[in-house]
């Protein structure tokens, strides 16, 4: 049966321990008056007139088979695909291109690639850094549902299934298979993905100014009982500029966002 989806999941694993003020001066009569009086009026009217980037249209459609929830627009660029979201066995962009910008290697190799608008994004993110004089490189962006099957297996007989769980995701439950996400470093961090990034030069300017280019990021640090997947400021995913703008100032997680658009 497929459906749009109307709620996130209530619960997940937790992977890591994780007001206005005014005053008032005193005032006459009728101004207070006035005052208490177009208070109500403003509380009444503030939910209704609330509206958000993401819309109904943008949210996944899903049928469920064998206790597993698979999406059935996994093109959307809003896609959420997460523990509980899992893209279709196989499924992979028909619009994957490799983005203009500096790689931490140079040889070819899929993982160069991302979808078109998310690339075309990065190289522009990219050239913004470069403009402030930080230089971001990517080191991974689209991961093929049968890659994401040997590393998640690989991590299993190496780690045992419950860490594998905490580090990796499920094949089909790699956002890297949408072809929307990038993992970026820089020299600074020697290039490795860690979350030592997120204390260089790079990976501060990253957090500040990746929603103006339409990204976030995925995991952020204090929502690891959110996401499921432990903070990883290297990893950036692209939703679209009104989307990332709003999640960034509204300071959630995708999966937050999401849910707060659908209530």
């Amino acid at each position: 049966m497929k459906k749009p989806v109307l709620a996130l999941m209530t619960s997940m694993t937790m992977l890591l321990s994780a007001c206005g003020i005014f005053e008032n001066n005193s005032q006459q009569e009728t101004e207070e008056a006035v005052n208490m009086q177009e208070t109500p009026v403003e509380e009444e009217t503030k939910g209704e007139e609330e509206e958000y980037a993401l819309t109904a249209e943008m949210l996944n459609i899903i049928e469920t088979k064998d206790g597993i929830n698979y999406i059935q627009n996994p093109e959307n660029i809003q896609v959420l695909v997460n523990k509980e979201y899992s893209l279709p066995i196989g499924y992979r962009a028909e619009d994957l291109v490799e983005p203009e910008v500096k790689f931490s290697f140079d040889e070819k190799h899929e993982k160069k690639l991302m979808r078109k608008e998310a690339a075309e994004a990065l190289a522009r993110m990219f050239n913004a850094a470069l403009e402030d004089g930080v230089e971001i490189v990517a080191v991974s962006g689209f991961r093929s549902y049968e890659r994401q099957q040997q590393l998640y297996t690989a991590e299993v007989a190496a780690s045992g299934a419950e860490h594998a769980q905490q580090a990796i995701a499920e094949p089909g439950k790699s956002e890297h298979q949408t072809g929307l996400t990038m993992d970026v470093s820089s020299a600074e961090n020697f290039y490795n993905l860690n979350q030592d990034f997120g204390n260089t030069e790079a990976g501060k300017w990253l957090a500040e100014h990746s929603s103006e280019y339409g990204f976030i990021i995925r995991y952020p640090e204090g929502k690891e009982n959110i996401t499921g997947y432990m903070y990883e400021p290297w990893h950036v995913r692209y939703v679209g500029t009104e989307v990332a703008k709003e999640i960034y100032s509204l300071g959630l997680s995708f999966e937050e966002y999401v849910q707060l658009v659908e209530e």
